[in-house]
């Protein structure tokens, strides 16, 4: 393994990072054909799924294609000007690490969302007993989702397999959406390329055979609000120069997801927003992506290597943004060597702190119920990296 060193050797920077840079497009390939091969096998899943149980739709209607939206011309015809001209992306899948993906089934007849304003205690189980003292309340990005705040809901959503006392329970939808995984692995003769795997809590992952690898997907159900922003986000914060005013309406006029993940609470999601956000980094000329590509193939090559990693792609996004808007300034993102090195600096206080603000609901620490030993480890690689900053190459 040759190793190039950031600053201390001018000349064989310029080789070490071209060296990277052809790591991160070999990188790119791989995934990208990934992410083909994963999304043509969901696709064809969550297809029968929609046939079987019309309170799910297809991962192709994710977004500006959502069942929910179609009678809202004006909305469509926004999304569809924001994101013309923009590069292709899957807005239902995340892509977490190279072999760990996440991605969205979006829900059918749910539409016209409004916030609650009015807060009262649950006392029932997830299965429907009575409770003596009362359920917890939601963490900062999570909340209860009672299906009267939509203007327009399905009778299926009122009905008691999804629905206690007027609140959508999360675990009583993934119950029925992993049975209908199962049934339609069958159906569709699927069973030699998606395996679905155990879990001791009630999310729904499965194993995906691609041409090279193995892919671990977890498949969540979400509710697309795409009318308004929610009131737990409250950003942005005051006087940031980044990002600009006009794209920070334009993301906010996105909306937001919300994700069955848990037991009793929605998770608050912003993909597209991110999107958005990664679009344009470097309109004024700068290395935001660059830093971000390496910093990622660095992370995945060296810091925190395998198939389930405590630091994943989400993460180092999140690191990508709070960077950003403190260095607002296009000087700040010239030279990559000095960016690149904050941001590992970042990183590295993030990790060994266990403690990353969400960008978005910023009381959210997104290492919370992370392995403390293994954000240790990744913690102490970053050190190491920082005292003598070299390239590890392969």
């Amino acid at each position: 393994m040759s190793r190039i060193r950031l600053l201390k050797a001018p000349s064989n920077l310029t080789f070490g990072v071209y060296q990277l840079c052809l790591m991160v497009e070999q990188r790119h390939y791989l995934v990208s054909k990934a992410v083909e091969e994963v999304q043509k096998i969901i696709q064809q899943l969550t297809t029968e799924i929609s046939y079987k149980a019309t309170r799910f739709q297809a991962i192709s209607n994710s977004g500006i294609h959502n069942e929910n939206i179609k009678d809202q011309p004006a909305l469509l015809a926004k999304w569809s000007a924001m994101l013309r001209g923009k590069r292709p992306f899957h807005p239902s899948i995340q892509v977490l690490a190279p072999s760990q993906f996440l991605i969205t089934v979006p829900l059918r007849g749910l539409a016209g969302y409004r916030e609650c304003q009015v807060r009262h205690w649950r006392y029932y189980t997830v299965h429907g007993a009575k409770l003596l003292s009362s359920v917890r309340d939601p963490e900062e990005l999570h909340q209860w989702l009672e299906v009267e705040q939509f203007s327009k809901s399905l009778q299926q959503w009122h009905e008691t397999d999804v629905n206690i006392e007027g609140d959508l329970v999360p675990a009583k939808v993934l119950i029925i959406f992993r049975e209908l995984v199962e049934k339609s692995i069958i159906s569709c003769n699927l069973s030699s390329k998606v395996t679905v795997l155990e879990s001791f809590s009630s999310v729904v992952r499965v194993a995906v055979e691609t041409s090279e690898s193995q892919v671990e997907v977890e498949l969540v159900p979400a509710v697309e609000i795409p009318t308004c922003w929610p009131e737990k986000a409250r950003w942005p914060r005051c006087l940031k120069r980044w990002p600009s005013q006009e794209k920070v309406q334009c993301i906010k006029s996105l909306g937001f997801d919300l994700l069955a993940r848990s037991n009793y609470h929605w998770q608050l999601c912003f993909s597209r927003a991110e999107h958005i956000l990664m679009e344009g980094l470097d309109e004024d000329g700068g290395c935001r992506m660059k830093c971000f590509r390496v910093m990622r193939q660095m992370k995945e090559d060296v810091w925190c290597a395998g198939n389930k990693p405590v630091i994943t792609a989400y993460h180092l996004q999140t690191v990508l943004f709070w960077t950003c808007e403190k260095y607002p300034r296009t000087k700040d993102w010239r030279c990559f060597p000095e960016a690149f090195l904050r941001l590992v600096q970042k990183l590295h206080k993030c990790v060994s702190q266990h403690f990353l603000k969400h960008y978005f609901v910023k009381n959210t620490n997104l290492l919370k119920y992370a392995n403390t030993s293994d954000l240790d480890l990744v913690a102490s690689k970053l050190a190491v990296f920082l005292e003598d900053p070299v390239f590890c190459l392969d």
